[in-house]
């Protein structure tokens, strides 16, 4: 579909639109209601339903018979490094960071600061952290201390 056809449509019927795109995604909970009122001008998206990202980013791909797709492309202009990584090489990759994040006693609901280049090993990371529940918080690498500090602590 068009992005003109996708936009009249999203246009018409906001909530239809998501909702329908919402069935493209592996739910570990399905949703209960689509956009849910909080309070004064604060809105839940899909309330009641839970997802893994890292599953919808990954395994999903792997269980559809797509592990040998390539998944990531890496291409550096500064040192001229290209790479492609697959579904299944993803899996590898962030599955045993994930175990080394529990090995570290990281758990489900933590807050795990990633400073980190813009290499392949971030979405690694941030993948990592999806599959365990941990919450990233990716801070650029050429960041001067003050600024990293200010980061840090606004994860709190």
């Amino acid at each position: 579909m068009s992005y003109d056809k996708n936009y009249l449509k999203w246009k018409e019927n906001p909530i239809a639109f998501w909702e329908e795109k919402a069935k493209d995604i592996d739910w570990v909970k399905p949703w209960k209601k689509t956009l849910e009122e909080k309070e004064s001008s604060s809105w839940s998206w899909f309330a009641g339903g839970s997802l893994n990202t890292c599953y919808n980013c990954i395994d999903r791909h792997i269980k559809r018979g797509r592990g040998n797709k390539v998944a990531i492309i890496f291409d550096s202009p500064i040192t001229n490094y290209k790479n492609k990584i697959t579904y299944n090489e993803l899996h590898l990759r962030v599955s045993s960071l994930a175990a080394s994040f529990k090995d570290y006693g990281v758990t489900k609901g933590d807050t795990v600061i990633l400073y980190m280049p813009m290499i392949p090993e971030v979405i690694v990371s941030m993948l990592a952290c999806a599959r365990i529940g941990a919450i990233h918080s990716v801070v650029f690498g050429g960041f001067a201390s003050k600024e990293l500090a200010s980061r840090i602590e606004d994860v709190k």
